[in-house]
């Protein structure tokens, strides 16, 4: 992710059944976006990546920012919500990373796509890994659900809030396991 110059942030928490999360934030223009969506991850806090990442930020929202947070608490609850790319700063991002960011912001709930597929949509067939290191960076998870992109073979691969995670947002979204854990799907997208 790309740095900026002299930007003031800002952060806010929320709790969620796969604990805390934090929604870091900045104005734009005089508009709040939204820099970074922290999970909980085991052994390392939203709190702790807020102190190391964003040492200078501070504790506030608005009421653009807590409508988003209260969505993402309301998505990891299991409710249906499609999130808009509109108030992040996908800009920080570089220029590849934007274009499987939005790849994957495209893919349904409930549908899965491979990190092969989603390199052939974008028109670089051997670019999986590359796609997999650019949604591994995704500042925006669950707002970019990167949770949707698997391997090829079926298996979940990895998540910023950990594989537990990655399962149950697809189970929640109604894809399907089998017995040894992976995914069985009718038909990939893309």
């Amino acid at each position: 992710m790309k740095q900026v110059e002299s930007m003031h942030s800002f952060y806010c928490f929320r709790e969620t059944k796969f604990g805390p999360l934090a929604v870091v934030w900045f104005f734009d223009e005089g508009r709040p976006k939204i820099l970074r969506v922290l999970l909980s991850k085991p052994g390392f806090s939203p709190r702790q990546a807020v102190d190391l990442l964003f040492a200078d930020s501070i504790s506030s929202s608005c009421d653009e920012v807590d409508v988003v947070a209260d969505q993402i608490v309301a998505f990891l609850s299991g409710n249906d919500i499609r999130f808009s790319l509109d108030g992040v700063q996908l800009d920080l991002c570089p220029a590849f990373q934007q274009k499987v960011l939005r790849a994957e912001h495209g893919i349904p709930r409930g549908r899965v796509s491979t990190y092969r597929r989603i390199a052939k949509y974008l028109g670089n067939a051997h670019g999986a890994r590359a796609v997999g290191t650019a949604l591994a960076r995704n500042p925006f998870p669950i707002l970019v659900p990167c949770h949707r992109a698997i391997r090829s073979d079926g298996t979940l691969g990895g998540f910023q809030g950990g594989i537990e995670m990655k399962r149950a947002l697809l189970e929640m979204e109604g894809v399907l396991f089998d017995d040894s854990g992976r995914v069985i799907s009718g038909e990939l997208f893309y």
